[in-house]
């Protein structure tokens, strides 16, 4: 069924793909959720700007532990056993899933629950992206590698897009579907865990801790493509990230009820499945750098076309909205999938770690943080100029980044120059 050489040949790395799968599932199954509990729990006794706020306040208890842990939590995943460093943050996210179900069905549910299981997600997820993104590249040969990278990409990318649709049909069905949901894929994620035997672990640095820390940081600055695709994700989804805005354009803009949020949740993993499965398809090989920059624009303006559906298109405001973020979710993948893939085949194995955890507080202040930004914004802007800003936001500085980092548009395949591979 699959080549010789194919990772998924492997069994440790099936394993490995189907963990990480089922846990990007759960945790953006939840985050959508989550959201939509806060607002209405919010909008209960809060005015629409004030309750905006709190969906601010939740993304950003997200990503404080991420924030303070970061320079620790790649220096574990260089240090320790990743296999157990998995396994643990799986545990305890099974765990926040397992509480948020029952005061969900018993009726417990509120803004401080939410906001302290907040707080522990955010701890658990910072420990486990260095740890997953970094232990791929040691279950393959050298030669498997790419492809491993790519389906590790694809595996997180479709997860985090399908997440919140899977989420919001769930909780739509249920209240507590969605988290009782998530108990049951982090069950899957730690049994797939279990299943991974020993493994190579990169050659431990006798550095001080602190040193190798810096090291890792040293790394992503002087690496300047490296440098440039991570920061070009922190900027360009931190502005245009519409997920913390959902619940707004569903319970005021729109008004489709929770129905409707699953469906506005849904579209952009109807994008990213397309062009996930384009890519199983024909694997992206030339240009790999310029079509990122494209594939960041097109996601700048589909989050524009969004934000102003109801104002351009008023009959058919829910379906255009449906149809923006479908391509966003496109776009975003196609950008993901080569972002992630030039950072992990630019990067020595042993500092996968330290610069994967780089990788994640940027990734994670473009979502979590993002969401408070957006939800901030909104209180001040209103949800549409909020979207309008961000959206825009997210095409000036893909503009930008072309111009201050020639290294991107330079890169035309995954293969990294021999002088930046030694070094």
């Amino acid at each position: 069924m699959f080549p010789i050489d194919h990772p998924f040949r492997i069994a440790n790395f099936r394993a490995y793909w189907a963990a990480r799968f089922s846990m990007t599932v759960a945790q953006n199954g939840m985050i959508i959720v989550i959201g939509w509990q806060v607002y209405t729990i919010a909008r209960q006794t809060m005015s629409p700007s004030a309750a905006a706020a709190q969906l601010g306040l939740i993304g950003l208890l997200q990503f404080v532990p991420l924030f303070v842990t970061t320079p620790i939590t790649g220096w574990v995943a260089d240090h320790f056993d990743r296999r157990m460093i998995t396994r643990t943050t799986v545990s305890l996210q099974l765990v926040c899933a397992l509480i948020l179900a029952l005061a969900t069905s018993q009726g417990w549910m509120s803004l401080p629950v939410l906001f302290g299981v907040a707080v522990l997600l955010g701890l658990a997820r910072a420990f486990a992206g260095p740890a997953f993104s970094a232990l791929a590249p040691n279950l393959v040969p050298r030669e498997a590698l790419p492809t491993a990278i790519a389906l590790s990409s694809i595996s997180w990318q479709v997860g985090t897009i399908i997440g919140p649709a899977i989420g919001g049909f769930a909780y739509a069905h249920a209240q507590s579907g969605a988290y009782w949901l998530a108990v049951g894929l982090f069950g899957i994620a730690f049994v797939s865990l279990m299943l991974i035997g020993k493994v190579a672990q990169p050659p431990r640095s006798s550095a001080h801790p602190l040193r190798q820390i810096v090291d890792g940081l040293a790394y992503v600055w002087q690496n300047k493509l490296v440098f440039g695709t991570i920061t070009l994700d922190l900027f360009a989804v931190f502005l245009a990230g519409t997920s913390a805005l959902l619940p707004i354009y569903a319970h005021d803009i729109f008004k489709v009820g929770p129905q409707g949020l699953s469906l506005l949740a849904a579209a952009p993993a109807v994008g990213a499945c397309v062009v996930a499965l384009f890519f199983s398809i024909r694997p992206l090989k030339t240009d790999v750098g310029p079509k990122m920059l494209l594939a960041v624009l097109v996601y700048g303006t589909a989050t524009v076309i969004f934000g102003i559906a109801h104002l351009i298109v008023p009959a058919y405001a829910f379906q255009v909205g449906v149809a923006a973020l479908a391509v966003a979710g496109g776009a975003d993948m196609f950008s993901v999938y080569i972002r992630q893939s030039l950072i992990q085949l630019y990067t020595p194995d042993a500092m996968r770690g330290r610069v994967g955890a780089v990788s994640q507080l940027t990734i994670s202040a473009s979502n979590e943080l993002g969401e408070a930004e957006s939800g901030f914004l909104a209180a001040g802007l209103g949800p549409i100029g909020a979207v309008l800003v961000g959206g825009g936001g997210a095409i000036v500085v893909t503009i930008l980044w072309t111009y201050l980092f020639p290294a991107i548009r330079a890169a035309r395949t995954f293969d990294p120059p021999q002088a930046e591979t030694v070094s």
